[in-house]
């Protein structure tokens, strides 16, 4: 057995997607499936705001995709929103501030129900959980897990239609974020009846050091059978 660390990049069916929104544009994106079993959840992960360096490789949602199919059991798709540019490739159009990555959202939906990739969830982080409260409270979606959530682009009536729809809604948040500390998540989540806020002592925003107890958070609502994740994995 071999320890997991930070660039260990376990076996897993990996292939390149295209995500086609209803606007005309071409997204960059990533499938990642257990090699030796269905998987048993998806994530479609959403990543932090591209004007402050976020995309799909950001660190957090790479390390979901290069983990979580084997030790979880879960499908993992990953793409750059529009405009977006990562080592894997650049989605067309151009960032549109949360309006126009309403497309995109919905484009990566589309994608996981054509793959019939079962039981979604998404995974937003920073900007990305905006795109989630705004944008995915969608019939296919069972829930949603926010990771770092500023609540900057995201408004009242995003939270409410979460709020009606009853979907459990995970808000992972660190305790010296810049943007969104727990006791003001507490309060902000509390009109979300179903929403739990989960306080990641010693964290800050970019969760740098905290991926561990982040990915198990993930996997304790996703696919609690395969919590807590091993830290060692054989054949690596």
């Amino acid at each position: 057995m071999a320890e997991i660390r930070s660039n260990t990049v376990l076996p897993a069916e990996r292939r390149p997607v295209t995500l086609h929104t209803a606007d005309g544009l071409q997204l960059v994106g990533e499938l990642a499936l257990p090699l030796d079993r269905p998987p048993v959840a998806t994530l479609v992960c959403l990543h932090p705001l591209p004007t402050q360096g976020g995309f799909m490789d950001s660190h957090l949602i790479k390390k979901a995709s290069w983990r979580l199919p084997p030790l979880a059991g879960l499908a993992v798709l990953r793409f750059n929103t529009r405009g977006t540019s990562s080592p894997q490739g650049t989605s067309q159009g151009a960032f549109d501030n949360g309006d126009g990555e309403r497309y995109d959202v919905a484009a990566a939906l589309d994608l996981a129900e054509a793959e019939d990739l079962p039981s979604i969830w998404l995974l937003g982080w920073s900007f990305g959980t905006d795109l989630a409260l705004r944008y995915g409270c969608d019939p296919s979606v069972v829930g949603g897990i926010l990771i770092s959530p500023p609540l900057r682009f995201s408004k009242p009536e995003d939270l409410a239609a979460w709020a009606e729809s009853g979907k459990p809604l995970v808000a992972i948040v660190p305790e010296l974020d810049d943007f969104l500390r727990p006791p003001e998540a507490r309060e902000r989540f509390a009109v979300v009846p179903q929403a739990e806020v989960v306080d990641v002592p010693r964290a800050k925003h970019l969760f740098v050091g905290f991926t561990e107890q982040v990915l198990d958070e993930v996997v304790r609502h996703v696919a609690p059978a395969a919590y807590p994740l091993p830290r060692t994995y054989e054949g690596v």
